[in-house]
């Protein structure tokens, strides 16, 4: 989920930015306001899908952490016998 997380930001972008190019197309290139509305459906997915990946790896470090520390809690604990 992390790696697909920019991803689907990414995807986002780019139907934002045809969006933006739509609007190029029907008005010439003159209405910056309606531009500015498409870059903002552009930024936004990609900002979302960064700020889920980066929580996601925060996330995936903890848990990689604690586990890491039980388990040589375990094998501390764990006796060999001969």
């Amino acid at each position: 989920m992390v790696t697909l997380c920019p991803l689907l930001g990414l995807l986002g972008t780019v139907t934002g930015m045809i969006e933006v190019f739509n609007i190029l197309a029907v008005t010439g290139g003159g209405d910056a306001k309606s531009m500015a509305a498409g870059v903002s459906r552009a930024t936004i997915p990609t900002m979302a899908g960064m700020v889920a990946a980066i929580s996601g790896v925060f996330g995936t470090t903890l848990v990689t952490r604690i586990a890491e520390r039980e388990n040589h809690l375990v094998e501390d604990q764990l006796t060999m016998d001969h």
